[in-house]
């Protein structure tokens, strides 16, 4: 189960008391000040882990804490510092605080970025602190500072190159089996897929025999089949939409026979227009459509059929791509068709392997 969102309350660690403290040793009756500083209290740091994909460890346990600061001591010894406390979230991840949501606190993208969200205190200062040659016995030290502590929200959005989207029962799942060794549910009901599922295809290096290499990646989101009114929270829409936000290409699943009778034109327009309502950088994203399931058209039938759609879309002859997530059919040029695109642009570490 892909746990994408969690409330966590964050606390820093307390900073250590200064001491006061006078040395007293044989043979030194008036010795000078000594009381050592309090340690610094630890912070609470999220980092960035590729190793995890979902909230789950938040979600279960959501308070977090980290070490205090130790008091100073006599003698000039200064408290050591509280221990930090790492947490690892995915890539993906981004913080608000559950107080103003406004502003994105964090965006965690990289394999082990830092995010500091709580800080802790600093340590009090001891009497040794404080001695100076007129005054030379203080009897002065301070207390640790508190702690910052704060209640965060924390929402998790899948790193992909490619977004799979479509209508339930479009045929996604079973692409996503085709492309990648990922292994999402597949069944003939809709709302089969009821969390996002990532694959890795790798298509063949440019060179004879080069097999396959990191550049040759994509990054694939299977997201849960979307529909009417999904853009206004119908269904799981909310939940679904926010995971195509950082893909960088859409692929528009439509099945080209479907079991209902339905018309696929108005079942492609029907998504178009949920993306358009949710957020107009979400239907600005590049798209290629796809008739899938092709091996359900007689093959006599086909080419009229893509080209009659096509026309019918406004796309032009040749602009769609006819595949078979079954059969295999057009997987490998569809593919192809995604690299071009993504081409274009430059490409983000987190889909290559290569640093920024």
């Amino acid at each position: 189960m892909l746990i994408d969102q969690a409330t966590i309350y964050v606390r820093g660690g307390k900073g250590g008391d200064g001491c006061m403290s006078f040395r007293r040793e044989k043979f030194v009756p008036k010795g000078g000040p000594d009381g050592g500083d309090g340690g610094r209290g630890g912070d609470v740091v999220l980092v960035g882990d590729p190793g995890i994909d979902t909230l789950w460890g938040l979600w279960r346990r959501p308070h977090l804490r980290a070490g205090n600061g130790q008091p100073g001591r006599g003698s000039s010894m200064h408290g050591a510092d509280g221990e930090d406390r790492e947490v690892s979230v995915p890539l993906g991840t981004s913080v608000f605080d559950a107080g103003d949501e406004r502003a994105v606190l964090a965006d965690i993208r990289r394999a082990g970025e830092r995010c500091v969200v709580a800080r802790g205190g600093r340590g009090g200062f001891g009497n040794e602190h404080y001695k100076s040659p007129t005054n030379q016995a203080p009897r002065q030290s301070t207390p640790g500072e508190p702690a910052q502590e704060r209640t965060l929200r924390l929402e998790l959005k899948l790193i992909a190159d490619v977004g799979l989207i479509g209508l339930p029962n479009a045929g996604k799942s079973t692409m996503l089996r085709a492309i990648s060794r990922a292994t999402p549910k597949v069944a003939d009901y809709p709302f089969t897929t009821v969390s996002p599922n990532l694959g890795i295809a790798e298509l063949p290096g440019d060179g004879p025999g080069a097999g396959a290499s990191l550049e040759r990646r994509l990054v694939f989101a299977d997201i849960p089949g979307l529909i009417e009114g999904a853009a206004g929270g119908a269904g799981l829409g909310h939940d679904f939409l926010r995971h195509i936000e950082r893909t960088q290409l859409l692929v528009h699943l439509v099945d080209l026979a479907p079991a209902d009778g339905s018309d696929p034109v108005s079942n492609h327009r029907a998504i178009r227009r949920e993306l358009a309502e949710y957020s107009d950088a979400l239907a600005r994203k590049p798209e290629i459509t796809v008739l899938n399931k092709i091996d359900l058209v007689p093959e006599a039938d086909r080419d009229l059929q893509v080209d009659a759609i096509a026309d019918r879309l406004g796309l032009g002859s040749g602009a769609l791509h006819a595949t078979s997530g079954v059969t295999g059919e057009g997987v490998r040029a569809l593919l192809e068709a995604c690299w071009s695109r993504l081409g274009k642009a430059d490409r983000p570490a987190w889909s290559t392997g290569e640093a920024e």
